[in-house]
């Protein structure tokens, strides 16, 4: 049996084949998502290129971290806040409870990174068993996770959820299907099947980095160039060691002298290290020799800038492929801003990709809140109410407080009844956990009056 191959006694033959089909869509997968997930954890050998320099320095470890910089540069701008619910009290739904107990936002923003290292992430909502919460939100990734895609519903119609593995071969998975969930294990070599039944369709949401037509499960952020940079880099680093190890050192050329003087007293050859590193030799006159007095010429160490401005060009290079400011990356020629407006404008760009990036998984992360919170309070289905749940995004924008409570005071200046509302105190600055204790303070004293 191959990953690609199940004969499962207690699954249908549809069901066999499905597992079948998706366990190869995620098998041809892996090698390209597993390569990124290295680079993002620094784990990706560079292979050897050319004989000039020592294969010894290609097992260094060198390692960059820019691939998880430009991942993580966005990330870090893409903060959810928490949700809005217009037409309802999210206190009463017991939103709360579900973030404490499945560490909702901390899941959400997992969930987000592995959808910008492979382009797409997974959010599966579940019911709880005994001694769980009442629903559990999961994220998956791409290197364990795939599912088919349908176009017209813009849903997901099944997911393969792999949980365990013996080397390369599936030894459990949850299958998820349109009103029911496989539970498949190997154990003693058989497999022993679990089903339940819900009306929840296929309970699971995909978050998605810049789809588009072609690309419906979107693209990663490590893109090629980006690829292509870093490894190019890594190159640069192995020849600037290699340089300072070897060439760094001046070049004495001994004319005329008896090959003893690098020798030690009891014959035996010094060890390079001695001989590069003497300063000082003492060479004896010989006059019978042809050449009585020994000769020295030096040659002057290269200099290793060479290998600091392509290592600073790739920088650049890599820094424009991640819509980053030039001073994420480079080593030197970068300016720093001095002002509020130049700032932004330097990183005009990357505001604008984690933008886009909120809209792409706003609606994955609504539906799955939507459908989390009506598992948990017992509903058959999703309330139609809960559909106008938002997200609340911070913005992308770093502001100082001075700055925000400014333009807030402006705005309230022209709206002044907005000052008595949350959405008026949020423009001044305030935290939502301020917003919650100002309301909540303002309501108390009305009380007393």
């Amino acid at each position: 049996m191959t990953d690609e191959t199940f004969n499962i006694r207690d699954l249908s033959e549809d069901e066999n084949a499905l597992v079948g089909k998706l366990a190869k869509q995620l098998k041809d997968r892996s090698k390209r998502n597993q390569m990124r997930s290295d680079l993002y954890d620094g784990r990706q050998a560079i292979r050897q290129v050319g004989s000039v320099i020592p294969p010894q320095y290609y097992r260094l470890g060198l390692a960059l971290g820019w691939a998880a910089k430009g991942v993580d540069g966005l990330a870090r701008r893409c903060n959810l806040d928490g949700f809005v619910w217009t037409e309802g009290d999210l206190g009463s739904t017991g939103l709360t409870e579900l973030a404490d107990e499945n560490f909702l936002y901390s899941e959400l923003a997992q969930a987000r990174t592995d959808s910008l290292i492979h382009g797409v992430s997974y959010l599966i909502t579940t019911k709880g068993e005994d001694g769980e919460p009442g629903a559990l939100v999961h994220a998956k990734d791409a290197l364990n996770a795939t599912g088919e895609w349908n176009r017209r519903t813009r849903r997901l119609d099944n997911l393969l959820s792999v949980t365990s593995r013996n080397d390369d071969r599936i030894t459990g998975f949850v299958l998820y299907l349109d009103g029911e969930t496989v539970n498949a294990d190997l154990a003693d070599g058989k497999w022993v099947v679990d089903r339940s039944v819900h009306p929840w369709g296929v309970p699971v949401e995909p978050l998605i980095y810049r789809p588009r037509t072609s690309r419906p499960m979107g693209r990663s952020r490590i893109t090629r160039a980006a690829i292509s940079h870093q490894s190019a880099a890594l190159r640069a680093l192995i020849r600037l060691e290699g340089h300072m190890d070897i060439y760094s050192i001046p070049q004495l050329w001994l004319l005329g002298a008896s090959d003893r003087i690098f020798k030690n007293p009891d014959g035996s050859q010094k060890a390079a290290w001695q001989v590069a590193l003497g300063r000082i030799f003492g060479v004896p006159d010989d006059e019978d020799a042809d050449n009585p007095r020994a000769e020295v010429k030096q040659v002057d160490a290269s200099s290793p800038e060479p290998h600091l401005a392509q290592l600073n060009a790739l920088a650049k290079l890599e820094a424009r492929e991640f819509d980053l400011p030039d001073s994420d990356f480079a080593l030197t020629d970068m300016v720093n801003p001095t002002s509020a407006d130049s700032y932004n404008a330097s990183r005009e760009n990357l505001i604008a990709e984690a933008e886009g990036a909120m809209d792409d998984w706003s609606v994955s992360i609504r539906r799955t809140v939507a459908r989390a919170l009506a598992i948990r309070n017992g509903e058959s289905e999703v309330p139609a109410a809960f559909g106008s749940i938002k997200t609340d995004w911070r913005s992308p924008v770093y502001l100082s407080r001075a700055a925000q409570a400014d333009a807030g005071a402006k705005q309230l200046g022209a709206v002044p009844w907005l000052a008595e509302t949350t959405v008026g105190l949020k423009l001044l600055g305030l935290s939502q956990e301020q917003v919650d204790v100002a309301m909540s303070e303002k309501r108390r004293a009305q009380a007393l009056q």
